[in-house]
């Protein structure tokens, strides 16, 4: 069944939360999100030593706990290959839950948002069960539905564990009625879940490199290739949609001014798949040169596209400019 673009407007996908104004991957950054106008919460997922899913954007967890000023955990600092890049520090995967719970959740770039400090210390890390608790509970409180965005997480690492994650995850979503999209950068954990569920699935789309699989499988084709007529004719036979850095969307050039856009959001609807662009943020460092202290402008410029959603870290000021189309 062809899906028609043009009677829902973009949903707003809260990006790890509110995590403009809270540390991501938190319970108040999450809740923030929902009180800020966002339909959907998007979760990262790792997983833990006993198999309970928590959401953390890294399976090593430095940058965003408090781990290292824990003495009893000094023993657990190890180094990983993940994904071919190497990482020293505490991983989630060495842990039960119990023990992640006894940590507390931090700014991870203070650099860029110093307000954000002075929740340090206090949110501690939230499972997908919690999460899902939450977003059922604002449901209800505000009379609108809350969806769920989990992305899966170095699934090829994972399962090479013993740790796989996307059995565990299929069966607590399958216990609740909240609208989901199920995201990977990953393409074969995808295709073996199209097998298992019928919720909607997002292959997400990076503007350079290729997904981990390929490079495992000896597969040569990279995101570029997914992006193509061809590339997206074969997404559609396990995915219902694509989530794109906004980049392939509308390239930037060196001195990053904005180019011309793509054809790539009338070539995903072509081949009948939902297009989500990620990600937007409000400082200027992330922002195209051409708005430099002015996000609403990018909001307006992208969904005037076409495009069905927009995963942002500050989604009130997405959905204050989406009210104004």
């Amino acid at each position: 069944m062809a899906i028609n673009f043009t009677t829902n407007l973009p949903i707003i996908i809260a990006h790890r939360g509110a995590s403009g104004y809270r540390p991501e991957h938190t319970l108040a950054a999450y809740e923030l999100a929902i009180d800020l106008g966002a339909d959907y919460i998007e979760p990262d997922l790792v997983i833990t030593k006993d198999g309970i899913l928590i959401a953390r954007h890294e399976n090593e967890i430095s940058e965003t706990t408090d781990i290292a000023f824990h003495p009893e955990f000094t023993h657990l600092k190890t180094t990983k290959i993940i994904d071919g890049e190497i990482k020293t520090g505490w991983f989630t995967e060495d842990f039960t839950l119990a023990e992640l719970k006894t940590l507390k959740a931090k700014e991870r770039i203070p650099q860029l948002r110093p307000q954000n400090k002075v929740y340090d210390g206090i949110f501690i890390i939230p499972t997908l069960e919690e999460i899902i608790d939450l977003a059922e509970c604002k449901s209800l409180e505000l009379g609108r539905i809350i969806g769920i965005y989990p992305e899966t997480k170095y699934p090829s690492y994972f399962k090479s564990i013993g740790l796989p994650l996307e059995q565990t995850l299929l069966t607590t979503l399958n216990k609740i009625n909240l609208p989901v999209f199920i995201q990977s950068f990953e393409v074969s954990n995808l295709q073996e879940l199209a097998k298992k569920t019928n919720l909607p699935l997002v292959q997400l789309m990076n503007d350079s490199g290729k997904p981990y699989d390929f490079l495992v499988n000896g597969d040569h084709r990279t995101y570029q290739d997914l992006v193509t007529k061809t590339g997206l004719i074969e997404v559609y036979k396990y995915a219902q949609a694509i989530g794109v850095n906004k980049n392939l969307l509308i390239p930037r050039d060196i001195t990053g001014k904005l180019l011309s856009p793509t054809s790539l959001v009338n070539d995903a609807h072509a081949a009948n798949l939902l297009i989500h662009a990620w990600t937007f943020r409000n400082e200027d460092v992330f922002l195209p040169f051409d708005f430099q202290k002015n996000p609403q402008s990018e909001y307006e410029m992208f969904f005037k596209l076409g495009i069905d959603g927009v995963f942002s870290d500050y989604p009130d000021t997405a959905k204050l400019q989406l009210t104004k189309m």
